[in-house]
């Protein structure tokens, strides 16, 4: 006789996805998921950064329901989510997960591999939902195509517009842009987020991509040593990371020592001194060596030797090798 499962109900839920105190590992030697916890409410965009392998995809993997935890429980909205274990078709309806293998149907065109997931018995509306989701994802003029004669690219654009077929309550990205070129990545990216805001859809991005965070999501979590170590608005782990590790995921970043205090500053931070600086600034004047400079468009990124320490700060001209210049450093955290 087959096991009978209970649908677990969750009936003081206080956000839309609640993951608590979850856990995972592959094996029982191996975890990848310590004690995580947070709440994603309806409608807000939430990204999810860290190294490769600090365990980004596992928690997507976990939150639609592909695996089965170690500890904890995961609830969307009164329901909880639940493995394998006990589903024989492992996932949640309600939810969409674009995974980085896409898994689409590559003998048929764009626009068939969407319409499979719209409804055969109304054939306009699923048109007219098959135009606005091309529309969304820029590939109008590729709805003929055969998906096996795309890029890798334009895979992986088709294959988040199969995932919006149903209009989902949850979108999880995994790195949804990754094999996407530069020149249609940020059009992409603002068309999707505003569709995803204007259809209330909930969404959740692992990325390596500063920009997927600091411009659309409305909260961030950072992942190191298996563990949640930041979970606040983009804006406010940007301005104030607590280690070089998160401060790294935004740019290159200068931890130096100042006066016996070590410090975090962006090169953005730190400016060439004009004149002498007063005692009543918030800044110090230092003096450094140039030992590079790399061209990054309308900036150069700056190389130079403070103390025995390397600088890293950006400036509108070439510096030569070996000048020395006063520096203005401004005020950062302690570490």
């Amino acid at each position: 006789m087959g096991k009978i499962f209970l649908i677990h109900k969750n009936p003081y839920f206080c956000g839309m996805l609640q993951v608590q105190n979850i856990s995972f590992g592959y094996s029982k030697n191996k975890t990848v998921l310590h004690n995580f916890n947070f709440i994603l409410n309806e409608g807000e965009h939430l990204c999810v950064m860290g190294e490769s392998g600090c365990g980004k995809s596992t928690l997507l993997k976990a939150i639609y329901g592909l695996l089965d935890l170690k500890k904890g429980t995961i609830f969307w909205k009164e329901n909880q989510v639940l493995g394998p274990e006990f589903h024989l078709v492992p996932g949640m309806d309600f939810f969409k997960y674009v995974a980085q293998d896409f898994d689409l149907m590559p003998y048929i065109s764009v626009a068939e591999n969407i319409k499979k997931f719209l409804s055969r018995f109304y054939p306009e509306e699923s048109e007219k939902r098959m135009q606005e989701l091309l529309e969304v994802i820029e590939m109008t003029a590729f709805e003929n195509t055969k998906v096996k004669n795309l890029s890798g690219g334009q895979k992986q654009r088709v294959a988040i517009a199969r995932a919006l077929a149903k209009a989902p309550e949850l979108l999880l990205l995994d790195e949804p842009f990754g094999q996407i070129d530069n020149f249609k990545k940020n059009s992409l990216r603002r068309k999707l987020f505003t569709y995803l805001k204007e259809k209330n859809i909930a969404c959740m991005v692992a990325t390596h991509d500063k920009n997927d965070a600091l411009s659309f999501a409305d909260k961030l979590i950072v992942i190191r040593n298996k563990k949640i170590i930041a979970n606040n608005s983009p804006k406010e782990i940007y301005n104030n990371p607590k280690e070089k590790y998160i401060a790294a995921l935004f740019d290159d970043v200068n931890e130096i020592t100042i006066d016996g205090k070590t410090v975090l500053l962006y090169p953005h931070q730190i400016k060439i001194a004009k004149n002498s600086v007063s005692e009543t600034s918030s800044v110090l004047e230092n003096k450094v060596t140039v030992i590079n400079s790399y061209f990054k468009g309308a900036y150069w990124l700056i190389e130079a030797d403070f103390k025995e320490q390397k600088v890293f700060f950006n400036h509108q001209q070439n510096l030569k090798e070996n000048t020395q210049i006063n520096l203005l450093f401004e005020n950062a955290s302690l570490k």
